[in-house]
């Protein structure tokens, strides 16, 4: 038996009844378990956090989140990204750890790593938290789209038929990074939305396309200031949101020259202007 073979469902059945009814029947809910991100630097492998998340594109997110996060400071210094192979762990703790592999020379490696992280499906990692330290990384202001604010604002139908999960459950953010030809080249799903943005990136990363000059981020829920900062740091030009933005993910977004479209729906949004 292999280790995919042990590797958490996304989907889990339960029963339920339901408060006008004596009779019990059975439901489908999204799966929330942790996973380990683990760092290697050389020979030396530490750990950089938990975050819980539904299982289902891991490596993805382990990517996504080293970029997003400062640890690379190029494509070229991630190495690889593979399930754990610590064979004092079961074969189901190993597929719920995650291993990345950074060149020797990562020096934002080394930096970032003398913080610590807390992560949660709620807000992801706070490792950047003001603007001055995206600056202070390199964090360079992105390129503005060729779309249109009306092409822009229509793209969350791209989301529809393609959150396989949410329709399940009902319980699931969705992310997806939009071409400049309009297509939705990757769509990934989580219970936390930072982490459904991470999947996406990081499959970006590990294909090599990043900087996302003129790409479009579009997600299914809430702008915060954590997804800006992905956003912009991933290169992508514009970000549309389902819901509502806030106040600290205008500022980032204008700071940097994120063209930030909220409120989505129907082929209709507000964009928020710069200052």
């Amino acid at each position: 038996m292999s280790i995919d073979d042990l590797a958490p469902s996304s989907v889990a059945r339960v029963k339920v009844q339901k408060t006008d009814s004596d009779v019990t029947s059975s439901d489908t809910v999204v799966v929330e378990e942790p996973l380990e991100i683990r760092l290697k630097r050389g020979n030396k492998e530490e750990q950089l956090g938990i975050t819980m998340r539904t299982p289902g594109a891991d490596l993805e997110l382990a990517a996504g989140f080293l970029w997003g996060e400062g640890f690379l400071k190029s494509q070229e210094e991630l190495i690889t990204v593979k399930v754990c192979a610590d064979k004092s762990l079961t074969l189901r703790q190993r597929a719920n750890v995650v291993v990345a592999t950074v060149a020797e020379n990562s020096q934002e490696a080394v930096r970032i790593l003398e913080r610590r992280f807390t992560i949660t499906s709620a807000c992801g990692v706070c490792g950047s938290t003001n603007i001055s330290d995206l600056h202070k990384r390199g964090v360079e202001k992105v390129a503005p789209p060729r779309h249109s604010i009306q092409e822009l604002a229509a793209m969350t139908a791209l989301l529809e038929g393609r959150q396989r999960i949410f329709e399940k459950t009902g319980g699931l953010h969705a992310a997806a990074l939009v071409n400049p030809d309009g297509v939705a080249v990757w769509v990934r799903e989580d219970v936390g939305r930072h982490n459904a943005v991470d999947k996406v990136i990081g499959a970006a990363l590990m294909d090599h396309k990043l900087p996302l000059a003129d790409w479009t981020l579009v997600v299914s829920g809430r702008v915060g200031y954590e997804l800006v900062q992905k956003a912009v740091c991933a290169g992508v030009s514009a970000l549309v949101g389902v819901s509502a933005p806030t106040s600290l993910a205008i500022d980032l977004a204008d700071e940097f020259g994120l063209t930030l479209l909220a409120f989505a729906r129907n082929g209709v949004a507000k964009q928020y202007l710069p200052s």
